[in-house]
């Protein structure tokens, strides 16, 4: 961990104060330090329930000599990866001279494209930079087989065909028939039942399955069992009913696995607090402070507050926690988000340094940074080492480098690489090459693509449809969009949250807002899955820019209703409501403090802007 943060030698001596515990986090090379200057107050920070900033200090000052003065200079990212990033001065630093060419825009390097991931597989939390949160590994076996007997995913399930063919939502008739005729009903039917209900995200049903056998006493439940009842609850009925789980659960039984379980949820729904209290639970409990575990915040940090990312590599270097592939993996998104270059290639080096290899997914993370900082033969370069010698003989690459050559605009190569599989096409392939297709708006090539698919394997997932209605969101086609859902409806397909979210965006971009704000509220009424919260902030945007303040607050309210924690990103696009409409937001700042929301820069201008609105007795005689 000292290597990580002492990567190599500083370009620029830049610190940038991070979190509470007032660690300084060099910005070239994730370099921290503690502050002894103990007389700066903290709690407009933290909330009181997150002693991790203290924990840092009294680790650091009993293990380590080096306290150095207070240094904490203000530093400017370079450009933004997305909408979704709170501060500009959260970044780490930019690079020391503008690139020579124009470089990609990060909105053409979206996660979902660039990795394409094997449709039997349930990526269920992407993280829109880069590194998805898919380390809690419940998904695999919700309920634990024999470890002599792996389970094998593609393996048959009966009582899985019975779940899914009976009428209702409800499933207990179904495994009461199911016992009154003697059925085995093992643990290796049911792991092999909840993964693919957990596959198809039919979670309502599997949280049926897993309450039905602990009522049923037709399990004896280990504690892995309990983790998985909690995830299940945590993703159905939101993050309370899972932690008030947690207390009915046999003490043998709340191990750490229990709580890794709900902070990796908290991590999911974005919930800042509550994951900073439930990692201070783990290590109030005793329990040991893992790989996993830091993993989960320096995720959420990745996304809401990377001054803290500091915090916890010291927190990993003092308690000996070893760096996992996942955490290279958020340190070089976290550098690459920020165009710091310099600062990734020095994660990269330590990260070698230290005997892990990048994988293909962390070589597609470098490829999209140096890609949207403008480095493009940085990108090919290392295009052409997943590549290797002879791609005939390394065939399984091509879904990567597909969406990949795609977002660089690099036709021929997109067109090379697709000669190779257009023969004999493997499903995931077809998905990459539509998506690449689609970034070279060649819109019928990739119809070509997809219509081979529909010939090929006949009935296609979700998922597999998803892929070329996001082509169709992405460039206004809005008719050629209603017909694939119609289409996918016909077919049997299951219309969840990503569909929802493609309809949204058909509608916004057709200029018909209204619609897309239907079509949202309907899907709520659903209660098997929430809509995604991108869905919610696509119409909130549109909303705001109109200076709709009614329906802004309207949809700033669902997404509340919907589960989903409030963020600095909600309100800032709720206060540019009030600014296009040239109206006073009363009472906003004490919203914000209520929902434990740091006011930055941005949102403090936008605060400004919103006062200048308000009426005072003079403007009132004058008006």
């Amino acid at each position: 961990m000292w290597a990580l943060r002492r990567a190599s030698t500083p370009v620029r001596n830049q610190v940038l104060g991070v979190g509470a515990s007032y660690t300084c986090l060099k910005l070239d090379a994730l370099t921290t330090c503690a502050d002894v200057n103990h007389s700066i107050a903290t709690s407009h920070v933290l909330s009181d329930s997150f002693r991790i900033s203290n924990w840092f200090h009294n680790v650091a000052h009993g293990h380590s000599n080096h306290g150095v003065d207070r240094r904490c200079l203000s530093s400017r990212a370079g450009a933004r990866s997305s909408g979704e990033e709170d501060e500009l001065e959260d970044g780490f630093s930019e690079l020391e001279s503008p690139p020579k060419i124009k470089p990609i825009q990060a909105a053409d390097l979206e996660d979902d494209e660039l990795f394409i991931s094997d449709p039997l597989t349930d990526d269920d939390d992407r993280d829109s930079a880069g590194p998805s949160q898919n380390d809690l590994d419940l998904s695999e076996t919700a309920v634990d087989v024999d470890e002599r007997r792996p389970l094998n995913r593609r393996a048959h399930s009966e009582l899985f065909q019975a779940i899914m063919s009976s009428p209702g939502l409800s499933i207990h008739n179904v495994l009461d028939k199911w016992v009154r005729e003697g059925k085995d009903l093992n643990r290796s039917e049911i792991s092999l039942t909840m993964f693919n209900l957990r596959k198809r995200r039919l979670y309502g049903r599997a949280l049926q399955l897993s309450e039905w056998l602990e009522a049923n006493k037709r399990l004896d439940f280990i504690e892995r069992d309990y983790a998985s009842r909690i995830d299940l609850i945590a993703k159905v009925c939101g993050l309370p009913k899972a932690e008030s789980y947690i207390e009915k659960i046999p003490k043998s039984c709340r191990g750490e696995t229990i709580y890794r379980t709900l902070l990796a949820n908290c991590v999911v729904a974005n919930n800042v607090n509550k994951a900073e209290e439930v990692f201070n639970q783990i290590k109030d409990l005793g329990f040991s402070i893992t790989a996993f575990s830091c993993n989960q915040l320096l995720l959420l940090y990745k996304r809401h507050h990377k001054k803290k990312i500091a915090d916890i590599l010291l927190v990993m270097e003092n308690e000996n926690v070893k760096p996992s592939l996942f955490t290279y993996k958020i340190l070089i998104d976290a550098k690459g988000q920020s165009h710091d270059m310099v600062g990734m290639d020095q994660v990269i080096e330590t990260m070698k340094a230290d005997g892990i290899e990048p994988d293909i997914n962390t070589q597609a993370i470098m490829v999209k940074h140096y890609a949207s900082s403008g480095l493009k033969e940085r990108a090919v370069e290392i295009l052409k080492e997943i590549e290797g010698n002879d791609l005939n003989k390394k065939r399984w690459v091509c879904r990567f480098l597909l969406p990949l050559y795609g977002v660089m605009q690099m036709a021929d190569e997109v067109q090379r690489v697709w000669k190779v599989c257009e023969l004999d096409p493997r499903i995931e392939e077809c998905m990459s090459a539509i998506v690449a297709w689609g970034k070279l708006n060649n819109i019928e090539q990739a119809e070509t693509v997809f219509d081979q698919m529909l010939e090929t394997w006949k009935k296609l997932s979700t998922r597999q449809y998803h892929v070329m209605l996001k082509v169709y969101a992405d460039h206004k086609m809005l008719a050629k969009g209603k017909d694939l859902v119609k289409r996918m409806a016909d077919n049997g397909c299951h219309i969840g949250p990503l569909t929802w979210d493609a309809i949204v965006k058909l509608y916004v971009e057709a200029g018909d807002v209204e619609k897309a704000d239907s079509v949202l509220q309907k899907a709520m009424q659903q209660n098997s899955m929430k809509p995604m919260q991108c869905s919610f902030m696509t119409i909130l945007d549109q909303y705001a820019g109109r200076g709709d303040i009614h329906n802004a607050e309207k949809m700033f309210h669902l997404m509340r209703e919907a589960g989903y924690v409030s963020r600095p990103r909600q309100f800032q696009a709720l206060l540019q409501a009030y600014i296009n409409a040239k109206a006073p937001a009363y009472g906003m700042s004490e919203r914000m403090k209520a929902d434990n929301i740091n006011i930055n820069r941005a949102l403090s201008t936008q605060l400004s802007q919103v006062s200048v609105f308000r009426k005072t007795a003079v403007s009132d005689l004058l008006d």
